[in-house]
């Protein structure tokens, strides 16, 4: 065994030393930092040196002294950290995930100022370099720095890191902030001064730095995600300030500064301010959403379309502003109490809503200061000085003369009236019954003498009835002899007429045949005529036909006849005469297959002196002259005799 490890004692160590090599580089004072984790350092003790001790009251070494250091191992190889001076722990970096934020605790450092409750942000590579921090005055306790979302190496023997969620202001809502570290708010305010540049609060050093005060902000943060240190702001949400279509919204500013008054000398019952400043503003808002600050300042609806409020009990508009107003009694000049309703359309225009607001504070006051007693004792005095019945007979009347006056009581307070109307009008009911049955009583009287005027009327009228009849048998009578005088009249007029009538039809007659004769013999003259003119041109076409026809034939003839005497010309002059009459013979039995030896052949004995001789001549000459007399039949066209007639021999012979 010994023998075994004396052989092998290098692959032993070698062994010892991959397992044991943390231990072994520990006492070789090498220190080895993995890539994810840094080295916090303590130094147990210094030997010799001015920096042998911490100062007082500090927990982290920056020169060296014994203690925590504030410099902290990165990834890597380290050499001279000696285990017995020196111990050194693995930390894994600071991480902040995303939507998150990484707020810091400091615990050395200088002393936290008096009244701030948050550490002023110094030059530390974002809190990586605990030295610098130390050095550059950073100061322990809450940081008013804020780390946002990726990996660091802090070191946490000087900070502790809390994670935090990021702040969102939802949709449609405003984020009030109030501060928490700051100056105090000057006395006579109720929020802060504006600062500017600070990035929706996310830079509070630059805030804090800038004078920016802690307590209410008269600036808001809309709808989104902000990087936003709780220890520094508190966020409260609220709804958008709405403004429906036919409002304005008049504000009213409790911040800013003192503005001049716009409204002019004549109006004293408040001030109207610019934008931006303390007071009523002359510019209202308009139909929209606005981020409003409700604690800084107030937004009052004032409508800017028609608006009716109604003195009835039993109506009231949506609006609501009528809701407390009810139906107006009054009392009569003859004492009598009876309930009355009315309606009064107002108009406030958008350039007055902001005096209404300065004057009334708001609507509602409007209604009850102004609108309720006005019309209530304008018509409990117009009863006053009228009965019950006057009053309800003379309602158009005291209608119009209602809009008159509270119109221009009105205009004293920037309202426009636009009409006033009377409602249901409610008398008392024993008046009523007297009335009903005085109104009765006239009727009836009415009725009687009517029907005293009907009679008279009536006897009037039979009396001229019967005058009436009497007068239709005269009228009747006298109508029946001019019917009769009419009717003989009429008779000799109708025999008159039927022999006029008679004349007229065999005038009209005769001359119907007078004139249907001379037509018929027009129109027979104008036939022949054209009969005649269309046989004479016929004639005359057929006449020059024959004659083109004629002329035609003549020179065709002519010029065959011309060609063909020619031809014989030059036949006989080339052949001669003889031989040319052989040619036309022999062309002559060819064409007409003239037969020359007769089917039955009759001869003599022998020779030309026996007895058959004689007819054998016969027959030739007979031959011959049918041959001549067909040949004849053929001569050319202008000739008049034998084709051998033209020749000068043979006339010779």
């Amino acid at each position: 065994m010994l023998e075994f490890l004396l052989s092998y004692w290098w692959i032993i160590a070698l062994v010892l030393c991959l397992v044991l090599y943390k231990v072994i580089f520990r006492i070789l004072g090498i220190i080895i930092i993995p890539e994810d984790k840094i080295g916090l350092v303590t130094k147990k003790f210094v030997l010799f040196g001015a920096n042998k001790e911490l100062p007082p009251g500090r927990i982290i070494a920056v020169n060296g002294e014994a203690g925590f250091q504030a410099d902290t191992l990165a990834p890597g190889i380290y050499f001279w950290y000696w285990i017995w001076q020196f111990e050194v722990t693995m930390q894994p970096f600071t991480i902040i995930p995303e939507g998150k934020i990484g707020l810091l605790v400091a615990k050395d450092g200088k002393e936290l100022e008096t009244g701030h409750i948050l550490a002023r942000k110094v030059e530390c590579e974002s809190y990586q370099n605990a030295a610098d921090f130390i050095r550059n005055g950073g100061r322990k306790g809450r940081q008013s720095a804020i780390l946002t979302a990726g990996t660091y190496r802090i070191n946490t023997l000087l900070f502790d890191v809390l994670l935090y969620g990021m702040t969102a202001i939802n949709e449609n809502m405003v984020g009030i902030v109030t501060t928490l570290d700051g100056m105090p708010i000057e006395e006579g305010n109720i929020a802060g001064k504006v600062v500017s540049n600070h990035n929706n609060f996310q830079d509070a050093d630059l805030f804090l730095n800038s004078g920016g005060n802690k307590g209410l902000q008269p600036q808001v943060i809309l709808a989104g995600s902000y990087y936003l240190n709780p220890w520094f702001v508190q966020i409260e949400q609220v709804k958008m300030t709405e403004i429906p279509i036919g409002h304005v919204g008049v504000v009213i500013s409790y911040v800013g500064t003192e503005g001049k008054d716009l409204s002019g000398i004549e109006f004293k019952h408040g001030n109207i301010v610019s934008k931006g400043e303390k007071g009523v503003w002359g510019e209202p808002f308009g139909p929209g959403k606005y981020p409003v600050n409700p604690y800084i300042m107030k937004v009052e609806l004032v409508p800017t379309t028609n608006l009716v409020l109604n003195w009835a009990a039993a109506r009231s508009e949506s609006h609501q502003l009528d809701k407390n107003l009810s139906t107006i009694t009054v009392r009569s000049k003859d004492g009598f109490s009876f309930n009355l309703d009315v309606s009064q359309i107002i108009h406030i225009p958008t350039t007055e809503a902001p005096k209404v607001i300065a004057r009334f504070g708001n609507m509602n006051n409007l209604v009850s200061q102004v609108l309720e007693p006005t019309i209530g004792n304008y018509f409990r005095n117009s009863a006053q000085d009228s009965d019950v019945i006057t009053f309800l007979t003379s309602r158009k009347e005291r209608q119009t003369a209602a809009r008159e006056h509270i119109g221009k009581v009105l205009e004293q307070y920037n309202v426009f009236g636009v009409d006033t109307l009377i409602g249901d009008i409610n008398p008392p009911e024993s008046l009523m019954k007297t009335l009903t049955d005085r109104k009765i009583a006239e009727e009836q009287n009415v009725t009687y003498e009517t029907q005293k005027k009907a009679e008279v009327t009536r006897q009037a009228l039979e009396k001229e009835t019967a005058i009436a009849d009497i007068q239709k048998e005269i009228v009747k009578a006298d109508q029946g002899v001019l019917i009769a005088n009419r009717i003989a009249d009429a008779a000799v007029k109708k025999a008159e007429g039927e022999a006029s009538s008679v004349k007229i039809q065999a005038n009209a007659e005769a001359e119907r045949v007078k004139v249907t004769s001379i037509a018929e013999a027009e129109r027979t003259k104008v036939i022949a005529n054209a009969e005649a003119d269309k046989v004479k041109a016929l004639a005359n076409a057929e006449a020059e036909k024959i004659a083109v026809t004629g002329n035609a034939e003549a020179e065709k003839i002519l010029a065959i006849g011309k060609s063909s005497a020619e031809s014989y010309k030059l036949a006989v002059s080339a052949m001669g005469g003889d031989n040319f009459t052989q040619l036309k013979i022999t062309e002559a039995i060819g064409k007409d297959k003239i037969k020359i030896i007769p089917e039955v052949l009759i001869t003599g004995n022998g020779g030309d002196g026996g007895p058959n001789g004689p007819i054998s001549g016969l027959l030739g000459m007979k031959l011959l002259e049918e041959v001549t007399k067909k040949m004849g039949t053929e001569k050319p066209a202008g000739e008049t005799g034998n084709p051998t007639d033209n020749n000068p021999k043979k006339n010779e012979k």
